[in-house]
């Protein structure tokens, strides 16, 4: 998705989820150009790697010369649930010498062993426990959508991780 933010103060955002399973690599990204003054622009992507799968996102963020005092942070974080899958991130910022606030952070993390311990202590199977915590790791993408489109992601989310984790 493109977005260019042509108004003053204008706000653009783009919110996206993937999974690579075996044999698949995703290829996610935004490009947001900011045009005018005071303009702010959030990108929140999130991504689950399983058997082997591997999933990049590709940003671009250009600031022109007049959008003097824009904002513009990219969060992408990634799931990895095994040794042979992997992330990827590739900024491209371009400010046009003016003066702008970008942000861009990348993270990846596993299953934290300890979380998943004290969940199975509660008297949940490993798979469940696992399952929840990947569901907390997408918790700050589904709080972003209307409900009805919630109740669906958590739905496709849980078929796309059957037999992936346990």
């Amino acid at each position: 998705p493109s977005i260019i933010l042509k108004g003053q103060k204008a706000k653009g955002e783009v919110i996206s989820v993937s999974v690579a399973n075996k044999n698949q690599i995703q290829d996610s990204g935004a490009k947001i150009i900011h045009c005018a003054p005071k303009t702010t622009s959030n990108v929140l992507a999130r991504c689950i790697c399983k058997n082997g799968g591997i999933a990049s996102y590709r940003g671009a963020v250009k600031v022109n010369s007049g959008a003097v005092k824009s904002r513009s942070k990219i969060s992408c974080n990634a799931m990895i649930l095994d040794n042979k899958s992997r992330s990827n991130t590739y900024p491209a910022i371009n400010t046009l010498g003016v003066l702008a606030n970008i942000e861009h952070e990348a993270s990846m993390t596993k299953i934290d062993e300890d979380k998943l311990y004290y969940l199975m202590l509660c008297g949940l199977d490993e798979k469940d426990c696992q399952a929840l915590l990947v569901n907390g790791f997408l918790e700050p993408f589904i709080r972003h959508l209307p409900l009805e489109y919630a109740v669906e992601i958590n739905k496709l989310i849980e078929m796309e991780m059957e037999g992936s984790v346990g």
